[in-house]
């Protein structure tokens, strides 16, 4: 599909002095392409038709042409597999269009014409613009990806990661440390340890006002007698939380690897490497497939946890879970993450007897749908609702809404569910 009128043409100057019928036409053979367009008796000139043709390489039809200048031969889009020539359309539309445009596009060059093999040459890869989405697709083809080509594949994704952290790092160790903050407080503190200024404010409603002892007036510091006086009763005591070396909770990242979650890695895995630097947290990662890897031992370094996943393949969650299931020590202070689309390949109802065994011994779970910008994510319903009726509801969740979440679950409040339609 073309791009509109105002996506065409940004970046791009217009005379000022353009009448006003032959610029409707211009923006309208911008959108329609050389296809469908010669009704409009318009010619591109110049910048214009240097981003016709950029667009028409990737959406146009027979006529289009390939960035080289040679015909498809009838194909439906231009790009063609050539490397240096798909490296100047990819120089091109950067000139010509906003990142956040380039982006799509360089998505649907991958996705429409079959290019990722030519991810796995340097110089495409130097050329292209960095997104969460290249990064999976790059993920997926890491087995495939020859010595020459992995260096600076790992830049490209080290670049992404770096951004992601930067962007995601401060509020998620702000809200989660709050959060660990609150459920650490004593509720039954010994006498020493009980936090006052925050037991009276928490109990100012239990204000009682008493008489004056032995039936007498009380004389206050102006000289004006009283016959009552008040006292707050302290129902509820806030102690402090002894310090304490070791993590205050548990969280284990259970992240489905099947292609289609491949977003969701990505930024569970930027997650996971932040969790894993707050010593209050006992962070443990698990990515699967039809088998279970742990790479908790990587989590130091995010861009080694990516390489360590393999995009692709079956989904076995019940094994999984077992895998997680056996390494919770601490049922009460654990929360489980799994992240997964719900298409399950391995035993259904014992997948479900797991989650409900771990609810019962007092572990938190949360089941994300996916992990993302993106929309609304394709998911098994039916092993949705039937977790939504353990008390674990599956919902599809961003990633600056994700610290939320976590908070939640770490306080044992309701999650914050963001989009009803995203439930089962």
């Amino acid at each position: 599909m073309r791009q509109t009128p105002e996506e065409a043409t940004e970046g791009t100057t217009t005379a000022s002095h353009t009448p006003p019928d032959a610029e409707r036409l211009r923006r309208w053979r911008m959108v329609l392409g050389a296809d469908s367009a010669d009704s409009t008796g318009c010619a591109l000139t110049g910048q214009d038709a240097a981003m016709d043709g950029a667009l028409n390489a990737l959406y146009g039809g027979s006529a289009g042409k390939k960035p080289n200048g040679r015909d498809t031969g009838g194909r439906s889009a231009g790009l063609g597999a050539s490397a240096p020539s798909v490296a100047r359309w990819l120089g091109d539309i950067r000139t010509y269009f906003p990142s956040s445009v380039v982006q799509v596009m360089q998505r649907d060059a991958i996705d429409r014409l079959g290019l990722s093999a030519l991810l796995l040459e340097p110089e495409m890869l130097e050329a292209v613009e960095p997104d969460v989405h290249l990064v999976g697709t790059l993920l997926s083809l890491n087995k495939a990806m020859p010595e020459t080509t992995k260096e600076t594949a790992r830049a490209v994704v080290r670049k992404v990661v770096e951004d992601l952290e930067r962007r995601l790092e401060s509020r998620t160790r702000a809200t989660l440390s709050g959060a660990l903050d609150r459920s650490a407080r004593i509720s039954r503190p010994r006498h020493r340890d009980i936090d006052w200024d925050r037991t009276i404010r928490a109990n100012l409603k239990n204000y009682l006002t008493l008489p004056a002892p032995d039936g007498g007036a009380a004389t206050g510091a102006t000289g004006t007698a009283a016959a009552t006086t008040g006292t707050v009763v302290p129902e509820r005591l806030i102690g402090y939380g002894r310090s304490s070396r070791s993590a205050e909770k548990d969280i284990v990242l259970c992240i489905d690897q099947s292609g289609s979650m491949a977003a969701s890695v990505v930024y569970a895995s930027v997650f996971a490497a932040v969790l894993a630097s707050m010593r209050t947290l006992s962070t443990r990662l698990v990515v699967f497939d039809t088998a279970v890897v742990d790479l908790t031992d990587q989590l130091d370094d995010p861009v080694d946890v990516l390489f360590g996943t393999q995009l692709g393949g079956g989904t076995d969650i019940n094994r999984a879970l077992a895998y997680c299931q056996s390494r919770i020590t601490r049922p009460a202070d654990t929360v489980v993450v799994l992240i997964s689309d719900l298409y399950e390949g391995g035993i259904r109802d014992e997948m479900l007897k797991r989650v409900a065994a771990m609810k019962a011994s007092g572990v938190q779970f949360v089941t994300l749908l996916a992990l993302s910008d993106e929309g609304a994510p394709a998911y098994d319903h039916e092993h949705a609702a039937a977790l939504g009726a353990l008390g674990a509801p599956a919902f599809a969740c961003t990633p600056d809404l994700f610290p939320d979440v976590m908070a939640a679950a770490i306080e044992k409040r309701p999650l914050p569910i963001p989009d009803k339609e995203y439930q089962p």
